[in-house]
């Protein structure tokens, strides 16, 4: 896996993937950026969180589940001092779908977190405590 990271100006930063997708990043104004991108925290952070939920998404698929729809909510905290390193971070799963059981959704949830979330399972190895939640809804019927 590549990736490169070219710098525009100021602290903005045009990144692209191995697979040819780009994203810009940026800092804060009173940090010499100009607001245009995520902060590569905040990328770091979202990368995690889609992750796990391609994990969840791809366990729930294999289980025949009926998904319509899945948000996963992320929480951070950082730490005070430098480097500011996450140091918790929760994520709260919605899973909404036809006839979803809790079960289900709680082994995929868990499979993620314990096996399979390869950017999740390294920051609890770094030492950040990473929790995860559900909920279930109902999709409307159509």
């Amino acid at each position: 896996m590549k990736a490169r990271v070219k710098w525009t100006d100021g602290r903005q930063f045009v990144a692209e993937s191995g697979s040819g997708h780009s994203v810009v990043i940026d800092g804060p104004p009173d940090h010499g950026g100009r607001n245009t991108g995520p902060r590569p925290m905040e990328m770091l952070l979202m990368g995690m969180g889609s992750c796990t939920a391609f994990d969840v998404l791809n366990i729930l698929d294999k289980a025949r589940a009926e998904v319509s729809d899945c948000v996963a909510e992320i929480d951070a905290e950082r730490a005070d001092e430098v480097p500011a390193v996450f140091t918790r971070i929760h994520v709260h799963f919605v899973v909404t779908g036809r006839n979803l059981k809790e079960k289900q959704v709680q082994r995929a949830v868990e499979l993620s977190a314990e096996k399979y979330c390869s950017a999740s399972i390294m920051l609890v190895k770094g030492g950040v405590d990473v929790t995860h939640s559900f909920e279930i809804r109902q999709a409307d019927a159509a």
